[in-house]
């Protein structure tokens, strides 16, 4: 089965193109460009790689947020238009599951995060090769999520490239419990997302037209706006 999965949820863009299990080509780049401009060039040239078109995909996988508002609808834009127009399944996972993954074989918590700025994050907390959840993908201060992950008394591994915003407080609060994952691991890969993506059921086509993004908080003027009408 050969699967296409697409990061663009926050500043790295990451494609792969796998075939029944294995990399076929994979790239990660992490540099400040819009994604709106470099993942569909970036998706026709892996194709061209392989001497692939995109009808020879039997399967989509979009990081399906939280994370960049503009990155996430990005990329589950060019996700759900191909998948459409290909007649494809398409699979959403969580940009913060992705993330994690690349440290599924640490033996105890691992917390993904992205900075939600104003000391607020996005963060997720799971265990285990199949990255079970912990604590579900939420958006929350970094105190209360520091507070939780202290409840629970175990190790923790922090993994994401935002984590270094909040590495003295996480060490205020955990201690020697808090460790941090290399700087090898800080950025999603397309290829653990399509890992995460097969372990899961396809939708229908009806499903992938209703799939929408999960951001796990409304964008600053989506907030304001409907506080906004509230006072109407």
């Amino acid at each position: 089965m050969i699967w296409l999965g697409i990061d663009t949820s926050n500043t790295p863009l990451s494609v792969a193109i796998t075939k029944n299990g294995q990399t076929l080509v994979e790239i990660v780049q992490n540099v400040k460009l819009t994604h709106s401009v470099t993942a569909m060039p970036v998706i026709e040239e892996l194709l061209a790689k392989v001497n692939m078109k995109p009808n020879d995909i039997d399967a989509i996988a979009v990081s399906e947020g939280p994370g960049s508002y503009t990155g996430i609808r990005i990329g589950v834009t060019i996700a759900k238009t191909l998948a459409w127009t290909l007649n494809k399944p398409l699979v959403g996972v969580s940009s913060l599951k992705v993330i994690a993954s690349n440290a599924n074989l640490f033996n105890g918590l691992v917390c993904s995060l992205f900075d939600a700025r104003r000391q607020n994050v996005y963060a997720g907390v799971y265990r285990g090769i199949h990255m079970e959840p912990v604590i579900e993908d939420h958006h929350c201060t970094i105190v209360d999520l520091l507070t939780n992950l202290k409840e629970l008394k175990e190790p923790v591994l922090f993994v994401g490239q935002d984590v270094t915003i909040f590495e003295e407080v996480i060490k205020e609060h955990l201690g020697e419990k808090a460790l941090f994952a290399p700087k090898t691991l800080q950025l999603p890969r397309a290829t653990k997302l399509i890992e995460l993506a097969a372990e899961k059921p396809f939708q229908s086509m009806d499903e992938v037209q209703a799939f929408v993004p999960k951001y796990h908080r409304l964008a600053q003027a989506e907030a304001e706006w409907m506080k906004e009408q509230k006072k109407e």
